[in-house]
């Protein structure tokens, strides 16, 4: 049949003047053809300048429109990969044309309309990859692979999402893609230069498709629908798309893997991915919750877009708006995900051919169906006329008088007719989907414990933690077991902030609801948490995972000290086989015995001064095993270390083995190449950027903000010359600077200096040189000359941030340690501790014992107040501001009964301890060491 016989329609010229002088360019069409191309140029200027184009082109398309398409995709791969940019432009134009003009005159239906456009999508997005990719392959810049493996792009595939995946695009749409590449085809070593290469390949393919020329654009190209798109690249590790879609997948994103759909690429693999993605999306019971889910984002969008309030068609969004496309789709959709985990039937991409299944499988009602059916179809024809107008992407209808008499032209229909359908129409889309969509109450919505306020609780749905329909369900269940203890505190609504602070920042909450709901005793210990440490509660919100370790047997057991930590971690990192799955594993461990230090603190399990410990001991445990692992790393690309390698000292509190739940590291790194130039490996560096290189590298694995968050950070200003040194020094250089040109300060340092990581026979001469350096540095007067100085500098550069910090100031922590270290480097004492260095100087004759026992009683007050307030705040500690459970904590820690009595307590001894440095420092030991 000719495409003129195949007519049903025509659009009337809203411009009779612009169709006759296009139909005029066609002389030798039918007249029922002729009339089609003077209502479609009358009515679009877009239509009517591709007609103009493609004159010459466009009768003979006409003749078979079918053939004329798939003619054009057949010779697109012929075209040489420097054009085909311009050819692609050049076939959208053509297929454009014909889809419209097929459409406008009934030749197509809906379903051949939308059909065609994905089929020309489908090709040019695989154009596009082949083009891309090939030269990375060409240039071997993934590893192991040539351009014998362009075929299945190297292991890259790409999925099209949405209205491409379902075969739906609409006449000026976007298109949604979600590009991942196989990483078990690759070993780890190689992951990152593949990663690299498909990330250039995927980000010229959406440019190569998305940007606009003067042959006009392809597609616009979104690759935002791939997991968590504002931190990961544009093309994505299979791998670590199955990690984040089996932990933190939320209901939005299973109800769009419904119409996903292997386009271009390696096409097998994309089958064997969605096929992983099976559980994810379609769960075996039948979940209800995902009702709500739906029926929230629905709300949640027409409150962003403004598309609330009553139904007026000028200026309505016919796709988001009230009765509109996508309520019809999210209706759709919800109800696969209710039922396709049991029934396999419904597990279908397009729309129409989802309600079919669900009026057959008896999950909706026939007259449900067919009325929802029939006005999608019509609500797409009018966004593809609205699209046609000026290519525009745009589901608006007009806001003036003149563009509804155009696009009632564009129609065939008068003006009233067409709005009066419209209206009808969205009126009835809208009432049918807002009675399935109203949600019921869960019956474990039982009412509100007296004393709570109920305002905090009404805030709880917008959360993130409750955004998955599977975490809104266990939670529903979890919510009045939660009311009922928080209702039992001491301070219901002081629990009750707390926890909903936990709760605000937890960004995902299957996991720990469902942690909660197998073992209860979590929530008593959350509570408790919440109620005493906002802080750790916060810290709860961001790695709730450390919870698990609750859940093992030996949480609450004895300390196991540095050696038991270092081997555990070693085992623990030696399960992952990749240097970043280490790295995370490294946070992962360190954060559950970081929580637990803290928990056991709180339940006074320890007190300050064991968890001063305790967290130092966990410092130095994940600092030689990051070492290891960051050496090892190093070393496959460069070579072992050249000479004896490298070691690592550890500064001030960690040296001194005291941190608090804060601290940061302060670190040396001192490397002796002996005669070795450089290393001898893949890539040989030599010995100082090696040294230095590996220190970064070192820096990274502490600080850097992984997935799994970051370890500590890292303060390397105690190196020789600070900040404008070397970040590694050598060992004859360290040794020759000690000796010739540090400071006084810098000698003080190394009073608390200790070797944490590095080969036993370098570390212990490191050791040795140390100590020998402290009994020839003492000398008096340099070392109190340097102190007076430096307590000077501190007290004009930094004040105290508020009167309960007890670091800074007079007789407070700061200044006893550096007295600490004046009396270990006078009396040559290699001993780290402050305590130490304290005794040092009543030894010596500088303190007496008064003064080392006011200094002492200070300093211990101190401690336990910064211990206490790093903990419970990570702001500086304002008691007006804390709860009451962090006030008993801390009354509990220091040994008082009201807050009253521990400030003057530390005014006290802070006032006495001022008073004995001022006097010890106007005056030189009795016994001086030469």
């Amino acid at each position: 049949m000719s495409f003129a016989s195949r007519m049903n329609r025509t659009p009337d010229a809203f411009d009779p003047e612009a169709g006759r002088e296009t139909r005029a360019s066609l002389p030798d069409l039918s007249p029922e053809l002729g009339a089609l191309i003077e209502g479609a140029a009358g009515c679009s200027p877009y239509l009517k300048s591709l007609i103009l184009r493609e004159a010459e082109w466009l009768p003979s398309a006409l003749e078979n429109p079918e053939a004329s398409l798939a003619g054009l995709c057949a010779e697109l791969p012929e075209t040489s990969p420097d054009q085909m940019g311009a050819a692609l432009r050049r076939a959208k134009g053509k297929m454009a044309l014909v889809v419209a003009l097929a459409d406008l005159g009934g030749v197509w239906s809906l379903e051949d309309v939308t059909g065609a456009l994905t089929r020309f999508a489908d090709v040019t997005v695989s154009l596009a990859l082949r083009t891309t990719l090939a030269p990375e392959l060409r240039r071997g810049k993934v590893p192991g692979m040539s351009e014998d493996d362009l075929d299945t792009m190297a292991g890259m595939f790409v999925l099209a999402m949405g209205k491409m995946g379902a075969g739906e695009l609409n006449y000026s749409s976007d298109i949604d893609l979600i590009c991942l590449f196989d990483d078990s085809r690759f070993d780890p070593a190689d992951y990152h230069d593949a990663r690299a290469s498909f990330v250039r390949a995927t980000r010229k393919m959406a440019a190569l498709l998305n940007d606009r020329t003067s042959d006009g654009y392809v597609f616009r190209t979104d690759l935002r629908l791939r997991p968590d798109p504002a931190v990961t690249p544009v093309c994505l590790a299979v791998s670590a798309a199955e990690t984040y879609y089996e932990s933190l997948g939320r209901t939005w994103e299973r109800a769009a893997y419904i119409k996903a759909r292997p386009a271009a690429g390696d096409l097998d693999a994309g089958a064997q991915f969605l096929e992983t993605m099976r559980p994810f999306v379609w769960r075996r019971h039948l979940d209800f919750a995902a009702i709500e889910d739906a029926h929230n984002m629905r709300l949640r969008i027409r409150e962003h877009k403004g598309l609330g309030g009553e139904l007026n068609l000028s200026g309505h969004n016919i796709k988001l708006g009230r009765g509109g496309i996508r309520e019809i789709e999210f209706f759709t959709q919800t109800r696969q995900l209710i039922s396709g985990g049991r029934d396999a039937h419904l597990r279908v991409r397009g729309t129409v051919e989802g309600l079919d299944r669900l009026k057959e499988s008896g999950w909706i009602p026939d007259d449900a169906a067919k009325t929802l059916q029939h006005h999608y179809k019509f609500h797409r024809e009018i966004e593809h006329r609205l699209q046609m107008l000026r290519d525009a992407q745009t589901q608006t209808l007009p806001n003036t008088d003149e563009e509804w008499q155009r696009l009632a032209a564009f129609t065939g229909r008068s003006l009233k007719d067409m709005q009066d359908d419209l209206k009808a129409r969205l009126g009835e889309v809208h009432e049918v989907i807002e009675g399935f969509f109203a949600p019921e109450e869960a019956a474990s919505q039982t009412a509100t414990p007296d004393g709570l306020d109920e305002e905090i609780i009404a805030g709880w749905p917008a959360y993130p933690a409750l955004r998955s329909s599977r975490a809104l369900e266990i939670f529903r269940r979890l919510r009045p077991d939660i009311l009922s203890r928080l209702s039992r505190a001491s301070n219901p609504n002081e629990a009750l902030r707390a926890f909903d602070g936990f709760l605000a920042g937890l960004p995902a909450g299957v996991q720990v609801f469902s942690m909660f709901e197998a073992n209860p005793q979590l929530i008593d210990l959350l509570v408790d948490i919440a109620g005493t440490s906002p802080a750790l509660s916060s810290y709860l919100s961001r790695h709730a995972r450390v919870f698990e370790a609750v859940i093992a047997g030996d949480f609450f057991a004895d300390w196991p000290g540095e050696e038991t930590l270092f081997a555990e971690a070693q085992a623990r990192l030696d399960s992952e086989d990749d240097y970043e799955r280490k790295l995370d594993a490294a946070r992962r461990w360190h954060k559950e015995w970081h929580f637990r230090i803290g928990v056991h603190h709180l339940r006074d399990l320890s007190d300050a001064q064991r968890a001063g410990q305790q967290y130092a001991d966990l410092a130095k445990a994940t600092l030689r095993v990051v070492w290891d692992v960051v050496r090892a790393q190093f070393e496959a690309k460069h070579g072992p270390a050249p000479g004896r390698g490298a070691a690592v000292l550890g500064m001030g509190s960690l040296g001194a083995g005291w941190l608090n739940a804060g601290s940061d590291l302060d670190l040396i790194v001192i490397y002796d190449p002996k005669d070795d130039d450089s290393s001898d490996g893949p890539r040989p560096l030599a010995a100082r950027p090696y040294f230095a290189r590996l220190t970064q590298a070192l820096i990274t694995a502490l600080t850097a903000p992984m997935a799994e968050g970051r370890l500590y950070e890292v303060d390397m200003r105690l190196r020789p010359s600070g900040n404008q040194g070397p970040v590694a020094t050598s060992w004859g250089s360290f040794r020759s600077y000690q000796r010739d040109e540090a400071w006084a300060w810098e000698h003080l340092a190394l009073t608390r200096a200790e070797v944490i990581a590095g080969p036993e026979d370098l570390s212990a001469d490191i050791e040795a040189f140390r100590q020998d350096l402290l009994q020839s540095k003492g000398a008096a007067e340099p070392v109190l000359e340097e102190i007076t100085k430096m307590r000077a500098r501190i007290a004009e550069a930094k004040t105290p941030e508020g009167e309960w910090d007890t670091k800074l100031g007079a007789g407070r922590l700061q200044e006893i340690e550096l007295i600490a270290q004046a009396g270990a480097l006078m009396n040559g004492n290699p001993a780290r501790s402050v305590q130490d260095g304290l005794e040092s100087g009543v030894a010596i004759g500088w303190l007496s014992d008064a003064d080392g026992a006011a200094l002492s009683e200070a300093y211990a007050l101190c401690k336990k107040i910064v211990q206490v307030g790093r903990l419970v705040s990570d702001k500086p500690l304002d008691t007006d501001a804390l709860g009451k459970g962090a006030k008993s904590f801390l009354l509990r820690e220091a040994g008082f009964e009201h807050l009253g009595e521990l400030q003057a307590a530390v005014a006290q001894a802070t006032s006495a301890a001022a008073d004995v440095i001022d006097a010890a420092l106007s005056r030189k030991p009795k016994d001086e060491t030469p």
